[in-house]
């Protein structure tokens, strides 16, 4: 998608960061996505005391996507707190994948690439059924 404006998404992704609720780690992480209807959702990691219950930036995007009605996501930027492109662990190119399938386009350090080149033979929607029984 040419028309993707990645500065906007970085500083989208950059004031996040800034929400960003991180007193465990320090590591502030913003995530700001394009979706197929042209609007931008927004997200930021929440930790907590308790570790394995922190949720990534990449899942509070996805989650507001969701509670504003839903949509699919197109591109995404994913910034760290010194506004460096962070690449998404591996839980949430599952859970992007959900959402964006194997086509959505995220900014790393090294360029652009699919969360297809960052996951690839995911397991998704389609598989449940057809693995199912």
């Amino acid at each position: 998608m040419a028309d993707v404006d990645w500065e906007r998404l970085r500083s989208g992704a950059r004031a996040m960061t800034e929400r960003s609720y991180a007193p465990y780690s320090e590591v502030r992480v913003g995530a700001a996505a394009l979706c197929a209807d042209g609007s931008i959702v927004t997200g930021c990691n929440v930790e907590n005391a308790s570790t394995g219950i922190g949720v990534c930036a990449e899942v509070t995007l996805a989650s507001s996507m969701v509670a504003a009605g839903g949509g699919r996501l197109v591109a995404l930027a994913v910034v760290a707190g010194d506004g460096e492109p962070i690449p998404p662990c591996g839980r949430c190119r599952q859970f992007l994948y959900e959402f964006g399938g194997a086509e959505l386009l995220v900014e790393t350090s090294s360029g652009v690439v699919t969360l297809g080149d960052l996951l690839p033979d995911a397991f998704g929607p389609g598989d449940v059924a057809d693995r199912a029984g």
